[in-house]
């Protein structure tokens, strides 16, 4: 392994970021920062496993597996940015700093490190020159499989909540959002512990590299929880408390009272705004206003009774 590559890595990925802060400032909208950097794994993934040492197999493997996880998590992404605001915390740090886009900045350059970090277990992995049809080979299929199926079922299950009108202001308890306040980072652990099984018979030295990606995840809940949720709290109040009291935050579990802790959703009808509203949800909502305030004289005269 040539510990070049990951020093040609990180200067690819300053100038990425460089370059999406540039846009950033275009656009208003920090999230650019977490779409490059999957871009960014997605791509070393690909390039890694292709110009790696290792065998077939696990190069093979940390193409796909890396390449498909990026893919997924940069399209999910660009969705989110395409139809929606910016991130409420970040519109809650340009309100707090008085910087401008200068201040977001360090998010961009710490991605560029981050994602060099994370580049480093493929490396490992698709250099491995004993994986092959080994039970462990196997089991970091198997792992990687429910870390990326977790991720991507809680991320879908977030957006179709966030989807309903009715919906807005309260919290999602569906699905594994029920038995886990962040299952998406949860799984993400999940995702990147199995390139430390692919990386099973490499040297010691270059093993103990694998276990940074799971580490620096683990690490980086303790901020992006805490952000989270003290935004949670501001925009949700107590209907997020709540959330909190009988919800594990991580692991997914049983909540407390289970399973009679889901609360009465028959009264939300909390209109979405009009940011977040597509042409069709707009005209529908205005069409369904404009029938409530009719007098019945006048909803008569359109659906007249029949004679």
């Amino acid at each position: 392994m040539n510990p070049l590559v990951p020093a040609w890595i990180l200067l690819a990925n300053l100038a990425l970021m460089l370059g999406g802060w540039m846009a950033c400032r275009r656009v208003r909208n920090a999230g650019v920062a977490h779409l490059l950097w999957s871009i960014s794994l997605c791509a070393s993934a690909v390039y890694l496993g292709m110009s790696a040492h290792g065998s077939p197999t696990a190069q093979m493997l940390v193409v796909v597996m890396g390449g498909l996880w990026g893919s997924r998590l940069f399209l999910h992404l660009l969705g989110r940015i395409l139809t929606e605001r910016e991130d409420a915390r970040y519109r809650h740090l340009r309100e707090m700093r008085r910087g401008g886009d200068v201040s977001f900045l360090p998010l961009f350059l710490r991605c560029a490190v981050s994602a060099t970090l994370y580049a480093l277990p493929l490396y490992v992995a698709a250099n491995n020159p004993q994986a092959g049809s080994s039970p462990w080979t196997l089991l970091a299929a198997t792992v990687y499989l429910v870390g990326l199926s977790g991720e991507a079922y809680a991320d879908r299950q977030l957006a179709h909540f966030r989807s309903n009108p009715r919906h807005l202001g309260h919290t999602c308890r569906r699905g594994l959002w029920r038995y886990s306040r962040h299952p998406n980072y949860f799984f993400s652990a999940v995702h990147w512990s199995s390139y430390a099984l692919l990386a099973v018979g490499v040297p010691w030295s270059w093993w103990s590299l694998t276990l940074l990606a799971p580490v620096l995840t683990i690490l980086g809940w303790i901020p992006s929880i805490r952000a989270n949720e003290a935004q949670a709290v501001r925009t949700r109040g107590q209907d997020y408390r709540d959330y909190q009291t009988v919800t594990s935050m991580l692991v997914p579990w049983f909540p407390r009272g289970w399973p009679n802790e889901q609360p009465d959703t028959s009264s939300w009808q909390t209109p979405l705004p009009l940011s977040r509203r597509g042409p069709r949800t707009l005209a529908r909502t205005t069409l369904e206003t404009l029938e409530r305030r009719e007098t019945p004289s006048l909803q008569e005269a359109r659906f007249p009774a029949d004679s």
